[in-house]
């Protein structure tokens, strides 16, 4: 039976291998659209602002300021 201590590193371990699938799909995220359209179309998907800055290669800021 997993201890408490296990259980949080297997979440956090699943934590980090989510937040790169979504990077990936999101970098494929309205490839022929302008980086507010696709900042836009991240917003709806969920994802936040700090990882659409990073797939968008943009600071945090002007991603708030594409909403």
């Amino acid at each position: 039976m997993p201890t408490i201590s296990n259980e949080k590193k297997l979440l956090a371990e699943l934590n980090e291998k989510l937040d790169v699938l979504i990077k990936v799909v999101s970098i494929h995220v309205g490839a022929d659209k302008t980086v507010t359209e696709r900042a836009r179309l991240l917003k709806m998907a969920g994802v936040d602002n700090h990882s659409t800055s990073q797939v968008l290669n943009a600071s945090p800021d002007a991603v708030r300021s594409f909403h």
